[in-house]
């Protein structure tokens, strides 16, 4: 399943309800404030679970697939855990995971991570990239 819109990926992160998720992008944002992407690859990165129930060992590749257009390369190499991904940001995304499953504090709402996902979205975009 590829993901062609924010709103979509909107609804199915809110029909994962993943408190882990949002805590996993907020640790990210803590430790990396400028990496936009980096942060939704923490935040996205649990979805495959749900886009194929079942298939928790493709879990990563079934997210990164998903994402891949709406949000790019970088993301999807991150999602998917990807050795051509920088060792660093992957080091980081692995501990936030971690570190988000005990960890306690509010991490706010989906819907703070919205302007997020279009802006790398629009940056993304087949139609607006300017490199």
């Amino acid at each position: 399943m590829e993901l062609r819109s924010v709103e979509e990926l909107m609804d199915l992160l809110y029909a994962c309800r993943s408190r882990h998720a949002l805590r996993t992008a907020a640790l990210l944002r803590r430790s990396r404030p400028a990496d936009k992407e980096l942060q939704l690859a923490g935040l996205v990165h649990d979805i495959g679970r749900l886009l194929c129930p079942g298939d928790e060992s493709r879990g990563a590749e079934h997210a990164a697939a998903a994402v891949r257009s709406l949000l790019g390369e970088r993301v999807y190499r991150l999602v998917r855990r990807d050795g051509r991904a920088r060792e660093d940001d992957l080091t980081r995304l692995i501990l936030a995971d971690e570190e988000s499953r005990t960890a306690g504090f509010d991490a706010g709402v989906l819907e703070d991570w919205r302007t997020v996902l279009e802006l790398v979205a629009a940056r993304n975009s087949r139609l607006g990239a300017v490199d």
